[in-house]
């Protein structure tokens, strides 16, 4: 969905969660997490990029080869990635069914969105508890990339673990919010 295209009764969701109590302090520790990994995110982009650009750099001019920048770069646009989905679905900016929502009502609409994202919170809680199963396996065996440089796997499934574990939580506050949001509607 598109930021600032919710349907009616949705786009203020996070406004109707309780003042304080535990979901408050959930809600505000997603959102806490969502930023810090956004701005992190952004330092790892403009450091990929920097690295990358030294190692052609260096190749080209210097004729020195490079093991180690292209896996470093990867490993930092993994965690770029990864860790930046919970933002983007905080602001709704996942893909989503947008195709027959103007032609719902507003009330059926919530319905369908509230089933997209009860399906994803399956999804995403599914690809989270297998991606700390892959990092375990990565870090008990050992496991490491097959370059010279050789760093360990468990870097990439943790931060890729770490991202859909913050991105499950983002969607399962939206489910509760929902809730609040319908319990508001009905007073």
């Amino acid at each position: 969905m598109n930021p600032g295209s919710e349907p009616v009764g949705l786009a203020k969701a996070a406004d109707r969660l309780p003042n304080r109590g535990a979901i408050r302090w959930f809600s505000d520790l997603v959102h806490g997490l969502n930023n810090f990994c956004l701005n992190l995110s952004m330092l790892a982009l403009v450091a990929a990029a920097l690295v990358l650009t030294s190692s052609v750099a260096l190749r080209y001019w210097l004729k020195i080869p490079t093991d180690w920048q292209d896996e470093f770069s990867v490993f930092l646009l993994v965690g770029a990635i990864f860790s930046c989905g919970s933002y983007v679905q905080s602001q709704r900016g996942h893909i989503g069914i947008e195709a027959v929502a103007p032609l719902l009502s507003p009330r059926v609409n919530k319905i369908r969105q509230f089933i997209c994202d009860l399906m994803s919170l399956l999804f995403c809680s599914f690809f989270s508890w297998k991606s700390w199963t892959l990092w375990h396996e990565a870090w008990v065996d050992g496991q490491t990339t097959s370059s010279t440089w050789a760093p360990p796997l468990s870097i990439p499934y943790g931060l890729m673990s770490f991202g859909m574990t913050l991105l499950t939580l983002q969607i399962l506050l939206q489910v509760i919010e929902y809730f609040y949001a319908t319990k508001e509607e009905t007073q």
